[in-house]
């Protein structure tokens, strides 16, 4: 039987490019190489696409061709520069199937599966829209507060304006509105210290939220499927010695954090484990989420579940939260590609 043509596509120009490279290595040590023929498309910090041998750390200095995906839904795939040929000179390479390994802005903010509706080849992950509302905090929590789920208080800083500090109640986190991991967070106790923690956000978003500080426990819920069709992993509780949670921020972040620890399956009551998993799936399907996502919550001190955030496409790496997660219920990673590439294909239509 032949293999399944499948472009994986990582790197890409958000600050979250050397985690979506990490991802994309161990989503090539866990891919079935008897079910699928990879293509590995590379984008560089700099938004060159380049068709390459693997994901491995130099990339970008191995055997690499300038490579597109066609927008031209009758092509159905990349077009890639011949070797030895004057450019412009380009060999098409039809694909079956996408998984976007990206991660941050112009990965998980709709722009590629935008793409990707353009080619029409079929893709894993959230779609256009649902992809948008996640990567913008304050669109996620408005439409999860209109489905009846608690989410922080907060307040939005447009580019061109300030905000009225006698409305905050301290501590407040300030952070950008569309970003990944930890990038331009900062936790503020003085109203004099919130000027400078906007502009360090603004470095990643024009748009800056402001949000309350939730006193209660970080806790992470893994979950794959369509609609409601859906596999929840185990919940995680991230357990920390000082500070906050600053993911992906470390120099050498495989060999932990120095704050924080993920505990799975987290040491939390059993009912409080059931609250958690059947509020992120409600926010899952709230937000429209398809394939796999990240729901984050706080558990607060009286049992009560808060929404803090929701990555579409959660870190794959050796030491990421999601992968832990769904091997912790029984679902190695190779078992987690198998199911969003097959529920890319045989999903509903987009």
């Amino acid at each position: 039987m032949d293999k399944l043509k499948v472009g994986i596509i990582f790197g890409g120009r958000s600050e979250e490019h050397h985690i979506s490279v990490k991802s994309a290595q161990e989503v090539a040590r866990n891919l079935d190489a008897e079910k699928y023929e990879p293509f590995y498309i590379g984008i560089t910090k700099d938004g060159a696409w380049k068709l390459c041998d693997g994901p491995h750390a130099d990339w970008e200095s191995g055997n690499c061709r300038p490579a597109a995906l066609s927008p031209d839904s009758t092509v159905h795939g990349l077009l890639v520069q011949e070797q030895g040929q004057e450019q412009g000179r380009y060999e098409t390479i039809p694909l079956e199937v996408v998984l976007p390994v990206l991660h941050g802005k112009r990965g998980e903010d709709g722009a590629i599966q935008g793409l990707l509706e353009l080619s029409g080849i079929p893709y894993a992950g959230c779609d256009v829209q649902s992809s948008a509302v996640c990567m913008d905090k304050s669109l996620a929590y408005t439409v999860a507060a209109s489905a009846g789920i608690a989410t922080p208080k907060f307040w939005t800083v447009a580019a061109d304006r300030n905000i009225d500090l006698d409305l905050l109640t301290f501590p407040v986190f300030v952070k950008p509105a569309r970003s990944g991991s930890s990038f331009g967070v900062t936790k503020v106790s003085r109203a004099e210290e919130v000027h400078r923690a906007v502009e360090t956000a603004r470095q990643y978003d024009a748009k800056v939220l402001i949000e309350e500080a939730v006193v209660g426990s970080e806790i992470g819920c893994a979950i794959l499927g369509n609609e409601l069709d859906l596999v929840v992993g185990e919940v995680d509780r991230i357990a920390l010695s000082h500070g906050f949670f600053r993911i992906h921020q470390e120099d050498t972040p495989e060999a932990g954090s120095d704050n924080s620890t993920a505990i799975v399956p987290a040491d939390i009551p059993a009912d409080s484990r059931l609250l958690v998993q059947e509020t992120a799936m409600a926010v899952y399907r709230a937000l429209g989420c398809s394939g796999l996502a990240r729901v984050d919550l706080f558990l607060k001190e009286d049992g009560a579940v808060v929404l803090n955030e929701v990555n579409t496409f959660p870190g794959m790496t050796s030491y990421s939260r999601y992968p832990r997660m769904m091997a912790a219920a029984g679902f190695p990673l190779g078992d987690v590609i198998d199911r969003i590439l097959s529920l890319a294909l045989t999903g509903k239509s987009r």
